[in-house]
């Protein structure tokens, strides 16, 4: 009735081509049809496959053909396909444009007060800048930006946005920004009395910015405060040092950075 043995061969191990190839994805239960050891995959490359029991013993198994049983049926497992790789972020968060070469730069500019500012930002939103063709200047203080602004001439395609520090009601910086009228340009500004402040103290292990009292330069003030022993621009280097990400920063600052830009490159 039958031609040759039926129990002949192994059934464990049909022919080429009549078994499914399962990825070995983490936590995969399977069992070994050799040794019937069963476990789930906890790590494999392109040779081999690791199994772990629900005793925790852990056992190495070549990824041959048929060798394993996946509810109780052979299979052949294969190394999973690699997982597609992240898009790299810039330092603002943003993602990074590869090879970039920098957009030739926009009549539209950001002004910040300081050159500590302009390294600040540089730092984080550098190549979101480099992107969108922006160039940002420091115009050391804005108690001229009236004039400052008239110089500049914006209009329509020519924008021009600001980043004021200690921007708060009644502030001698808030009544100069009010004195700016024009809808081709956007004065924010964040409320810290210098941009020192926008780091997060945990950045540079301190508990809080220091109070510095009325009459004392600010930064001398915080120098002494903090015992550091040092000159102001030593004192920077080491707080924008400190500075990788915008996770660094207060959200006060990132929020207007951000504001400025998206203005400064918004189409006329």
């Amino acid at each position: 009735m039958y031609e040759g043995d039926v129990l002949a061969g192994n059934w464990r191990r049909p022919g080429k081509g009549k078994i499914p190839k399962v990825p070995a994805e983490m936590d995969l239960v399977v069992e070994d049809a050799d040794s019937g050891f069963c476990g789930a995959v906890v790590a494999c490359d392109k040779e081999a496959v690791t199994l772990e029991d629900r005793f925790g013993k852990r056992r190495l198994f070549p990824l041959a053909p048929a060798a394993f049983l996946l509810e109780g049926k052979p299979v052949t497992l294969v190394r999973p396909a690699a997982a597609p790789a992240a898009p790299r972020r810039s330092a603002s968060g943003s993602v990074a444009v590869e090879g970039l070469r920098a957009r030739v730069a926009r009549q539209s500019r950001i002004y910040v007060e300081g050159v500590h500012d302009a390294a600040l930002v540089e730092k984080i939103w550098g190549h979101d800048l480099r992107v969108e063709g922006v160039v940002v200047e420091y115009l050391e203080g804005v108690d001229d930006l009236p004039a400052i602004v008239a110089e500049f001439g914006p209009e329509p395609g020519r924008r021009l946005g600001v980043l004021v520090d200690h921007l708060v009601p009644g502030s001698k910086e808030s009544r100069i920004a009010a004195e700016i009228t024009s809808p081709d340009v956007l004065v924010v500004g964040h409320p810290y009395i210098d941009i020192w402040q926008a780091v997060k103290p945990s950045v540079l292990r301190i508990p809080a910015w220091p109070d510095v009292p009325r009459g004392v330069p600010w930064k001398e003030g915080v120098i002494a405060a903090l015992g550091w022993r040092t000159e102001p621009a030593q004192a920077w280097r080491r707080i924008l040092g400190a500075v990788s990400t915008y996770t660094d920063l207060e959200p006060e600052l990132l929020g207007r950075v951000e504001e400025l830009i998206d203005f400064v490159t918004e189409a006329p």
